[in-house]
């Protein structure tokens, strides 16, 4: 039990160092983070819906 204890001990003190971002900078943080994703999937639809493009062509249906 008090391995436990040492163990929440020890995540309590690291947290304290922990260097947490300003609003502005978690704004910014998250906007790249959500443009990414969404270029990434547009992205990939377009791979996908190319793939099947030609997929189709071949095969004739």
């Amino acid at each position: 039990m008090s391995s436990v204890m040492q163990f929440f001990r020890n995540v309590r003190s690291e947290m304290r160092k922990v260097s947490w971002p300003r609003r502005k900078e978690l704004t910014s943080y998250t906007i790249t983070v959500i443009s990414t994703v969404v270029l990434l999937a547009l992205f990939f639809a377009g791979v996908d819906f190319i793939i099947s493009y030609f997929m189709r062509f071949i095969i004739g249906n």
